[in-house]
């Protein structure tokens, strides 16, 4: 293997394959790991057989490999029917979007031996430069201006307390219950008081309407006219700290689409339950952004850095059945 090929290039070429069907030694192997740790370019294995010791090792240091060969315990593998297409598709949306790509990369990179406060922390940070990028002017730009959305008509967010139950709903149901501001809110209403209130020995998550979430509301994004005040709103008024340290009493039902804070957010819970119908998507990277109500930290923690990598820059939807076998959620109901 060619050590070489992992070091240099350009921010528009800071992307390189390496060939895991390359026959290599553990220490060749424990060496071009160790390269591709040091280095600042996003780095992508392509395999389409079982892998041994030494491509592990490799692997594990890769942000992503795809690979023919399926195997739900390789976390570092994400499997697909045709690598070479699907090396592709996310090249071409990695040129798209450069800088939201290889800053995904680094923030994962950096997340997986952090505490969650800390990785919480680098994530708004990072999302916070991004906005400031020409990736995310450009589909701002390509939007178009809109009005920020109108109050709720109803309580954004149900709270019912039944003995040592609290059910949590989020009830925006004409805006597919978006995590816009009036629903961030509630639920971090609603969490505290599960947090304060001991005698609250389980919380039930779920949300009205043909949708769980339909992830941040797209309305308010690029409205935040001063960063860092966003940044602090992200880190210290957001659900993803009180969701991680409630996780143990946390249960969330999740149906129809879960796309970027709809299903960052649940994933810090100990136990998602999903409908047969629901699917799951992370599109931040297609903004010009990456991940930021959590989705750095929870995903990963649930299906390694290396899937959530692929599913940050694919943009890929994926089913109940693959978010299952990777354990992203923990079971499938028909309730």
């Amino acid at each position: 293997m060619d050590l070489s090929a992992i070091e240099g290039g350009a921010l528009d070429d800071a992307a390189i394959v390496v060939d895991l069907d390359q026959p290599m030694s553990e220490a060749v192997a424990t060496a071009a790991a160790a390269k591709v740790l040091e280095c600042d370019r996003v780095v992508v294995g392509r395999s389409t057989k079982a892998p041994d010791a030494a491509t592990r090792t490799l692997a594990q240091a890769l942000d992503t490999t795809v690979a023919l060969y399926r195997d739900s315990d390789i976390r570092e593998f994400v499997s697909v029917e045709d690598p070479d297409a699907d090396l592709a598709a996310v090249f071409e949306r990695f040129h798209e979007n450069p800088y939201a790509s290889v800053v995904a990369s680094q923030v994962l990179r950096m997340g997986e031996n952090l505490s969650v406060s800390v990785a919480l922390d680098v994530e708004s940070l990072a999302y916070s430069t991004l906005l400031g990028t020409p990736d995310f002017r450009r589909w701002l730009d390509g939007r178009g201006r809109r009005p920020l959305p109108p109050p709720a008509p109803q309580e954004p967010v149900l709270i019912d307390r039944r003995d040592a139950l609290l059910h949590i709903t989020l009830n925006r149901p004409e805006r597919r219950n978006a995590y816009g501001a009036q629903v961030r809110d509630g639920l971090v209403a609603a969490l505290q008081l599960a947090l304060m209130d001991a005698s609250i020995e389980k919380v039930l998550l779920d949300g009205a309407g043909p949708s769980f979430s339909a992830g941040g509301d797209l309305d308010e994004f690029g409205t935040t006219p001063d960063l860092a005040i966003a940044h602090l709103i992200r880190t210290r008024a957001g659900a993803a700290r009180l969701m991680a340290r409630l996780a143990d009493r946390i249960e969330v039902h999740v149906h129809g689409s879960c796309v970027g804070a709809g299903i960052e957010v649940p994933a810090f819970a100990q136990t998602i339950c999903a409908h047969p119908g629901t699917v799951f998507r992370l599109p931040e990277i297609g903004m010009g952004l990456i991940p930021g109500a959590g989705g750095t930290v929870s995903i990963p923690r649930r299906i390694g850095r290396w899937r959530a990598f692929h599913l940050f820059v694919s943009g890929t939807a994926i089913n109940v059945d693959r978010a299952l076998e990777w354990g992203l959620i923990d079971q499938i109901t028909a309730e």
